[in-house]
């Protein structure tokens, strides 16, 4: 779909935008070094594992909430407040190092994730969506990802230096400097609320739903004309809120539920978030112990990371060639992600990072093509609360990971964990094949 030349800078500004809020959220200094913090401060390993359960507690309670407040409220406001939520917990962990102190901070820090989670995909939507561009949605979710992990690798950089100039307290601010910069971006945010439908429209089938079609993409339909971006009855003043024909926070919580209950591709869609994102979020975490397992010495496993992180920013980038992919060559991009995975793990060899990556790059790109799917088959006003349900389902999914990948690796080592992990992706391989998602 081509975009009006007048729209164009339009869409460039919301492109923008979201680049430096995505690269400033994960261009946090604290990443590298809150673990020793927390074990310098005394904690025993068992209190740091409490912290982290504390962590996504927070967000599955506040995800489906907050992404129900982000269909009733402004969604610029909550991506604004999101990383100054992360910043007062920053502070506290550096300026009152404690157990109550780091409970605080990660509970805080959950609640500014679920802020940003749901409000983000739905607002870059409709923005889109505003524009006549939904079909640049995978190229910009791509490339935010892309940002985001780049942030990532830039925190991982700058830790160092920055903790060898002072301390933990030079980390600490930086990170409360970034989160700052990144609410400061967040204002910037082009948003464009249309008037919410007083009852859940019918959804219209998407292109490539049968089985061997393609993937459905974000531009399905026209929408009705709209206001120039800044012409009259545009409303992109910041603070700015909803119109009073916005539905009541239960509404839109009625809305979303009603949709996944009623849609049977959208509750698919949803459940395939959580299948394609939850297993190799969490593996993510455990790579670091996956390159020690390897042999290499401490100095190079973050020459390995860094290997990993590249993947998942070509990845990223890859999401408009992924578009193309029918049901069958998605579900053959989930078959060779998991089996590179494997690959990589049990050759026990720092050349099997070489596949890891490969295979990071393909699980980041089919969590974008995920989210793709998802955004295209809602057809409601409560988007941001069906893009929330998906992510309380994918952290709920985490969360049992984490227990399973525990009680794995402990048995039987690292790789082998690795291994036994990816096999799930392969009964969504087979789902996909079949046409049923």
């Amino acid at each position: 779909m081509l975009v009006a030349p007048a729209r164009v800078p339009a869409t460039r500004r919301l492109a923008a935008t979201l680049y430096g809020y995505a690269f400033l959220t994960d261009l946090v200094l604290l990443y590298p070094l809150y673990v020793l913090l927390f074990a310098d401060t005394g904690l025993s390993v068992g209190q740091i594992s409490s912290l982290f359960v504390l962590w996504a507690a927070a967000g599955i309670v506040l995800e489906v909430p907050s992404g129900v407040w982000a269909d009733t409220v402004s969604r610029r406001l909550l991506l604004c407040l999101a990383p100054l939520l992360a910043a007062a917990g920053f502070a506290l962990w550096v300026l009152l190092p404690s157990y109550p102190a780091f409970a605080v901070g990660f509970l805080l820090w959950g609640a500014g994730g679920a802020l940003r989670s749901g409000a983000l995909e739905a607002l870059v939507f409709t923005e889109l969506e505003r524009l006549g561009a939904t079909d640049r949605y995978a190229r910009l979710i791509g490339r935010a990802r892309t940002a985001e992990v780049l942030g990532a690798v830039g925190s991982g950089v700058l830790a160092g230096p920055a903790y060898a100039l002072g301390g933990y307290l030079a980390v600490g601010a930086a990170s409360v400097a970034t989160c700052l910069l990144a609410a400061a971006v967040a204002a910037r945010f082009p948003e464009h609320r249309p008037p919410s439908a007083a009852a859940l429209p019918s959804v219209a089938p998407l292109p490539g739903g049968a089985p061997g079609g393609s993937l459905p993409r974000a531009a399905v339909a026209a929408p009705p004309p709209s206001p120039a971006p800044d012409g009259p009855g545009a409303r992109d003043e910041p603070g700015e809120g909803p119109g009073d024909d916005e539905p009541g926070w239960l509404d839109s919580l009625r809305l979303g539920l009603g949709e996944v209950r009623a849609d049977r591709r959208v509750r698919a869609a949803v459940l395939l978030v959580a299948a394609v994102t939850a297993i190799w979020g969490g593996l993510d975490e455990y790579t670091g112990l996956l390159a020690a397992d390897t042999g290499m010495a401490e100095v190079g496993v973050p020459l390995l990371l860094l290997l990993v992180w590249a993947g998942m920013t070509v990845g990223g980038l890859l999401a408009p060639l992924g578009e193309r992919l029918s049901h069958r060559g998605y579900a053959g991009l989930l078959v060779f992600a998991a089996g590179a995975t494997a690959a990589g793990a049990l050759l026990r060899h720092p050349a099997g990072f070489v596949l890891l990556a490969a295979a990071f790059a393909a699980f980041q790109l089919a969590t974008v093509l995920a989210d793709v799917r998802l955004q295209a088959r809602i057809a409601g006003s409560a988007r941001a609360t069906v893009t929330s349900l998906a992510g309380m389902a994918t952290d709920l999914t985490i969360v049992a990971f984490y227990a399973g990948y525990g009680l794995l690796a402990g048995a039987a080592g690292n790789p082998a964990a690795f291994a036994v992990a990816v096999l799930p992706y392969l009964l969504v391989a087979l789902w996909l094949f079949t046409g049923r998602a």
